[in-house]
């Protein structure tokens, strides 16, 4: 197997090294493909909810029930990802959410059923992710490793654009029934990778030697008292929450650019591009420091960088015109390359025998405040006296948040669903 080669964790890596390696490359496009297609399932159904029963609480649910119960998936679930196999476990993850998704796009559901097979299958996601997060760990060292992780990022936040972008235009293009089906594709074909390309490695040596088949009674056990220690541990907790907070005041600011541009008469689609801008901000963020940024100065300048995430959210107090709010988020968006200078450090933190429960918990938490921060900057703007609460704004925004396509096909929806 062609692999990166063993780093000093000072000693610079290049992405070219990172995907020279067989086994991450692998992990990387499948991760990539599963993310697409979470996108794209979770747009079409959130649409299509929204259409036929015309509640915009139906249809936030139906975006938010994919997310939020990752954590309690990670606090009763995530020892799975230090006790299993890692490839039927890979497999296994990518196949279920295959299911899922095929069931959505052949059954007749009712709205309840596609949200609790929704949560369902978020609740076993941090055991997937986390497993796979260790994989990388064990593959990759030093500095390839934080490289490793940035292309991951980077990937991520293309595939969520792709997704979020294609959903609508393919619920309108090709109904919901097909578009569901075709992210069930995506899952499969990210599971006969790794069924056939990713060697059957060995459970971990301490769930072996703990005995790693002790029924599902004991991975609560496990997974509970794995999440307390690492809760426990101080330098832990802090790298966690380093991690989380950042991302959730930026996605409660970032659920405020509807209203916000639709009170401002910001012209129709406006919103949507505002919403580019982060995702585009964090693209280059991270190719920029992760490429040209020596692994301690990477170190040195998280403080600045979460800097660089909230400053330029302050200029919105300014009601500046649609171009410097473009700006304003794209700078935002850079600053999220701060992460790069916490893995490193996050990494040796962590016990070795939990790595894979603790990168699911950080995937989990992540999941999760981002969730939360929207509704509760969202409350705190529905109790204050900002225009966007007239219905001409709420109407605006509405226009402007979805694409062309996403509003075409949300008025079909009820017609489409049948």
């Amino acid at each position: 197997m062609t692999s990166a080669p063993d780093l000093a964790p000072q000693q610079r890596a290049t992405y070219r090294e990172v995907l020279a390696n067989r086994r991450f490359r692998l992990l990387f496009v499948t991760r990539t493909l599963t993310v697409t297609a979470d996108s794209l399932r979770i747009m079409t159904l959130s649409v299509l909810v929204f259409a036929t029963t015309g509640s915009p609480l139906l249809g936030a649910l139906t975006f938010g029930v994919g997310f939020l119960p990752q954590l309690a998936g990670s606090l009763f679930l995530g020892s799975l990802a230090d006790r299993a196999r890692p490839r039927r476990l890979v497999t296994a993850g990518y196949g279920l959410q295959c299911a899922a998704a095929a069931v959505m796009g052949v059954a007749h559901l009712s709205v309840a059923a596609v949200l609790a097979l929704n949560a369902a299958v978020a609740c076993l996601t941090p055991a997937f992710s986390g497993v796979t997060n260790r994989l990388i760990t064990e593959t990759l060292t030093g500095d390839a490793y934080v490289l490793g992780r940035s292309l991951s990022n980077m990937s991520a936040s293309a595939a969520q654009l792709l997704g979020l972008a294609g959903g609508g235009a393919a619920v309108e293009l090709l109904g919901p029934r097909t578009a569901l089906l075709l992210s069930a594709g995506a899952y499969l074909a990210a599971a006969v990778a790794v069924r056939f390309r990713l060697p059957d490695l060995p459970a971990p040596e301490q769930a072996v030697r703990h005995g790693s088949r002790r029924g599902f009674g004991s991975v609560l056990r496990h997974s509970w008292s794995g999440n307390t220690k690492l809760f426990a541990e101080r330098n832990v907790r802090t790298l966690l929450l380093a991690q989380w907070l950042p991302p959730a005041f930026v996605a409660g600011a970032e659920s405020l650019i509807v209203p916000f541009a639709g009170s401002r008469g910001m012209p129709a689609g406006s919103a949507g591009l505002l919403l580019a801008c982060l995702p585009v901000g964090m693209l280059a963020g991270d190719l920029a420091v992760g490429r040209f940024v020596r692994p301690t100065v990477r170190e040195r300048l998280v403080a600045v960088l979460v800097v660089v995430i909230g400053l330029p959210l302050a200029g919105f107090a300014l009601d500046p015109p649609w171009a410097v709010c473009a700006g304003l988020l794209l700078v935002t968006g850079t600053g999220f390359a701060y992460a790069l200078g916490l893995q490193r450090p996050f990494l040796d933190a962590v016990p070795e025998a939990s790595r894979g429960q603790a990168f699911g918990l950080l995937t989990a938490g992540l999941m999760t405040v981002q969730g939360a921060g929207p509704v509760v900057f969202g409350a705190v703007a529905e109790f204050t006296e900002w225009p966007w609460r007239s219905p001409v704004s709420r109407r605006c925004a509405w226009q402007g948040a979805w694409p062309r396509g996403a509003r075409g096909a949300a008025s079909r929806a009820g017609s489409l669903w049948t």
